[in-house]
Parts: C-alpha cells; sequence; structure tokens
C-alpha cells in the first residue's frame, strides 16, 4: 500500500517561514529511484508544479517555478522515505493546498494535501 502524508502547514505571516514534510510509505526498496515534488493549489487556480527532484539517486534534475526561486527548497531523505519543502519569505500569493507527489515512469502517487496560507 501506497501512502503519501503531508504535514507542517498552517497560518503564518509575510514573510514568515514553513517547512512542509511528507512521509512515503509502501515503496519497499524502490522509493530512491522515485521522483518527488511539490504541487500547489488555490482556490479557483489550477493545481501547479512547485518544486521537483528527478531522482533520489544517481543523475537528478531539480526543478523550481520562477515564483518560489531562491525562497523555497525541496529535500528528500532516501533512508526514512521522506520529503521536505522549506518555505522562506512567504507571500500571500503562496496561500494554497500544498501536495507531494512521487513518481516514476507512467505511475504517479498523491498526499492528501496540507493547507498554507500566508496572511497578516
Amino acid at each position: 500500500q501506497v501512502q503519501l502524508v503531508e504535514s507542517g502547514g498552517g497560518l503564518v505571516q509575510p514573510g514568515g517561514s514553513l517547512r512542509l514534510s511528507c512521509a512515503a510509505s509502501g515503496f519497499g526498496f524502490t522509493f530512491s529511484v522515485y521522483g518527488t515534488a511539490w504541487y500547489r493549489q488555490a482556490p479557483g487556480n489550477q493545481r501547479e508544479l512547485v518544486t521537483s527532484i528527478s531522482r533520489g539517486t544517481g543523475t537528478s534534475n531539480t526543478y523550481y517555478v520562477d515564483s518560489v526561486k531562491g525562497r523555497f527548497t525541496i529535500s528528500r531523505d532516501n533512508v526514512e522515505k521522506m520529503v521536505y519543502l522549506q518555505m522562506n519569505d512567504l507571500k500571500p500569493e503562496d496561500t494554497a493546498v500544498y501536495y507531494c507527489n512521487v513518481y516514476f515512469g507512467g505511475a504517479s502517487y498523491w498526499g492528501q494535501g496540507t493547507q498554507v496560507t500566508v496572511s497578516s
């Protein structure tokens, strides 16, 4: 059974920071070869890719959407099967539900999402 569980969301003032966590289970010994990503979706908007790491081992590519470059950092722990998103200098436009995603080839798995609200 594959399961992704996000945590760490909440209410924060503009300029503040949050660290999101994603606990992955059910991947056996294959987790390291999967890509990991964070998406977000605000009310009335389409879900967008925020950041991703294409592989947990070997040659890997890291991507950030332009709006979060220099502020967000994606990381992963392949032993503990965790994915993290460090979010600094948060802006109201970052308000959304954030989703953890794990993928390989044609397979893609999603967490339930965690709410991030940036407001004064």
